[in-house]
C-alpha cells in the first residue's frame, strides 16, 4: 500500500484482514514520519455518507437520493457517473466499518455550518482516526514503514512486480495499491495549468504530496481521469503557512458578510447555498481575482455563528478604518459597502441554520442569502488566498479500482484509491466531507481486490 492517508490505511485494514495469515503479507509506506502519519487525513474531522437512519451522531436520514443529487449539484457533475454512483452506494456502510475499526464519534461540532445531518464527525478528528486505524492494522500484524519515498514501479507488461524507491531499494510486490495522493504540492506541475497565479497558492494538507507515484503511473500508460485545473481549493487564511496548514485555515465567514478584492469589489455570490455546497468554489474564485487575494469582511452583530479564524481578525471601528488597515482604497471599500447596504430587501428573516429570505435586489453580483447590512461596529476581516486541499487529476479505474491503461487494457496487479483516483468521481466542485468518503470506499475496494489478486 503506497500511502498512509485514509485510503491507504482502508485498503491495509481490508487486505490484512482477508490475507490468510498474520504479518508479512501487507506492507503499508507511509511517505512521512510517524509523528505526521496520515498525510492529508490528519487534517479532517468528519466524513459525508448516506443513511437511513438517525442517532445522537447523525440527527436525521440523508438517502442515496439526496447525496447523489447533492453530488451532481456541485461543479459540473461527478466526473464518472457510473463510478460515483457505486461511491454514493457504498458510502452507506462506511459508518458501520469504521466503527468496526475502533474509530467513535461525537456530536457535530457547534459551529459548523449545515453539516449536522449529512455528515457524521468522529471523535478526536483526523489526527486520533489515523492513530485509531493504526491500532488497528498492529493488531493484524500488519506491517508500517516510515519515511519511504516510492519513485517508480516495475512492470512486466501488464504485471507489477516491486516498487522502488527514492533510496533504490526495491520492494517485491504480488499487488500494489497506489494511493499516495495528488500532485497539490508540486507548484511546478501546478503552473502547468495554471501560470504564475500558482505561487500564490497555498496548500493546506501535506507537502508530501507532490504526485510522483501519479507521474510514474502516467509514465507506465495509465490512463487519466478528471480536470486538469480541477481541485479541492478553500479560501484559507492568507497568514497561512505555505504548506500543511490544515483545516484550522479555512475562513467560513464568508456566508454572513461580503468578500472584496484588492480594488474594493464585490465579485460573487456570497449566499449562493449551504456553505458545504459552496464553500469548495471559493478557492476557485479566490484564484480568479487579481493577485490571487480576497478579503472577507464583516460587523459585529454576526460574530460567533461561524468558527473562529485561526489568527485574530483585522478590526476597525469604521469601514474605512477596517480598510486601510488592510491596505485597501478606503473611499471604494465604503462605496461598496454602502451599495451592498442599500440594495438588501427589506423584510426577510435572518436564519443561520439555513436558506433565508435576506437577498438584496439590484445588485450584481447578487447575494442571494443571509444578506444583512453591514452597519455594526467593530467591523472585521480576513485576507484570503486559495488553500488546495488535494488536486482532481489522476488516473482511471475499473469498478474494481484496477488501473486503466491508454490503449484500454488493465494493470492487472495496480489499484488506486483516495486522491489520486478522485477524479473519477469529482470534476470541478465539492462536498464538505466527501474525500474521505472515495478514500474509504475506494480504499476497501483496492484492499480487496489487492489481496484476492495475491492470493
Amino acid at each position: 500500500m503506497i500511502g498512509g492517508g485514509n485510503a491507504g490505511l482502508a485498503a491495509a485494514l481490508t487486505a490484512g484482514r482477508l490475507a490468510g495469515r498474520p504479518g508479512g503479507q501487507v506492507l503499508l509506506l507511509d511517505r512521512g514520519p510517524a509523528a505526521l502519519r496520515g498525510g492529508n487525513t490528519r487534517h479532517t474531522r468528519n466524513i459525508r455518507c448516506a443513511h437511513s437512519w438517525s442517532d445522537a451522531y447523525s440527527p436525521g436520514s440523508y438517502l442515496f437520493t439526496e447525496l447523489w443529487q447533492d453530488l451532481c449539484g456541485v461543479g459540473t457533475g461527478p466526473g464518472n457517473e457510473k463510478l460515483a454512483e457505486l461511491t454514493v452506494r457504498e458510502s452507506e456502510n462506511v459508518p458501520a466499518w469504521m466503527t468496526g475499526q475502533g474509530v467513535r464519534w461525537q456530536p457535530p461540532l457547534a459551529g459548523t455550518l449545515h453539516l449536522g445531518r449529512t455528515n457524521r464527525f468522529f471523535l478526536g478528528g483526523g489526527k486520533a482516526l489515523v492513530n485509531t486505524y493504526h491500532r488497528a492494522l498492529a493488531q493484524l500484524g500488519v506491517t508500517v514503514r516510515y519515511r519511504v519515498t516510492v519513485s517508480d514501479l516495475v512492470l512486466d507488461g501488464d504485471l507489477c512486480t516491486g516498487v522502488l524507491t527514492g533510496d533504490g531499494e526495491l520492494l517485491p510486490a504480488r499487488a500494489v495499491v497506489c494511493a499516495s495522493g495528488g500532485f497539490e504540492a508540486n507548484v511546478e506541475w501546478l503552473r502547468r495549468y495554471w501560470g504564475d497565479a500558482a505561487d500564490n497558492y497555498l496548500i493546506r494538507g501535506s507537502a508530501d504530496n507532490d504526485g510522483r507515484v501519479l507521474a510514474a503511473l502516467y509514465a507506465h500508460g495509465a490512463a487519466r481521469a478528471g480536470e486538469e485545473r480541477g481541485f479541492h481549493a478553500v479560501a484559507i487564511d492568507a497568514r497561512s503557512p505555505r504548506f500543511d496548514g490544515g483545516i484550522a485555515t479555512r475562513l467560513d465567514s464568508i456566508p454572513f458578510g461580503i468578500v472584496v478584492n484588492r480594488d474594493g469589489q464585490r465579485f460573487y455570490d456570497e449566499g449562493e447555498e449551504l456553505w458545504p455546497k459552496r464553500y469548495a468554489i471559493w478557492g476557485r474564485n479566490v484564484a480568479g481575482q487579481p493577485g490571487q487575494i480576497a478579503y472577507s469582511l464583516w460587523d459585529a452583530k454576526v460574530r460567533g455563528l461561524f468558527l473562529p479564524p485561526m489568527y485574530p481578525p483585522v478590526s476597525a471601528g469604521s469601514v474605512q478604518d477596517l480598510a486601510v488597515a488592510l491596505g485597501l482604497n478606503p473611499d471604494t471599500v465604503a462605496a461598496t459597502v454602502r451599495s451592498f447596504n442599500a440594495s438588501i430587501r427589506p423584510g426577510g428573516q435572518f436564519d443561520p441554520g439555513g436558506l433565508d429570505s435576506c437577498a438584496t435586489g439590484g445588485l450584481r453580483p447578487a447575494k442571494s442569502h443571509w444578506a444583512q447590512p453591514l452597519d455594526t461596529p467593530p467591523f472585521y476581516a480576513v485576507p484570503l488566498r486559495p488553500g488546495i486541499t488535494f488536486t482532481y487529476l489522476g488516473v482511471a479505474v475499473t469498478e474494481q479500482a484496477r488501473v486503466l491503461r491508454t490503449d484500454g487494457s488493465v494493470l492487472r496487479n495496480v489499484f488506486a484509491a483516495g486522491e489520486i483516483m478522485s477524479g473519477n468521481i469529482l470534476s470541478t466542485g465539492y462536498l464538505a466531507g466527501f474525500g474521505l468518503t472515495i478514500g474509504h470506499v475506494w480504499g476497501r475496494i483496492a484492499g480487496a481486490e489487492a489481496a484476492r489478486h495475491a492470493g
